[in-house]
């Protein structure tokens, strides 16, 4: 099993939530955080909009999935294609991040493994 912890824009999670629907994946869960990447902040504006000034960190959305191995590629897929920016793509698009999981257990059951998932 591995776990898959998307960095998105807020804006585009009802895209990345449908895509990753229809890619199969079984769940996931996301929550809103705010940070610091390359994008290093966003000018806004401030007062009744005669100044601007630039916050370090900006918004963004975390979304964590549990998949089994052979589901990997095309959740990431799934993701790229959601959240990225038109063309190219975008600075501030996002991150992906993947790692192992070594054992999950369903608590209601206690299943382990991908039965648990």
């Amino acid at each position: 099993m591995i776990s898959i912890e998307a960095i998105v824009r807020p804006e585009r999670v009802t895209q990345v939530t449908k895509a990753l629907e229809d890619a199969g994946c079984p769940g996931f869960y996301y929550y809103n955080i705010t940070g610091q990447g390359r994008q290093r902040g966003v000018e806004v504006s401030v007062g009744r909009g005669t100044g601007t000034a630039t916050r370090s960190s900006v918004p963004k959305t975390v979304i964590r999935t549990v998949v089994a191995d052979d589901m990997k590629e095309k959740i990431i897929d799934a993701i790229i294609g959601s959240a990225r920016g038109p063309g190219e793509g975008d600075i501030g698009d996002g991150k992906i991040f993947v790692t192992v999981v070594e054992d999950a257990v369903r608590v209601r059951t206690g299943e382990r493994g991908e039965a648990a998932v």
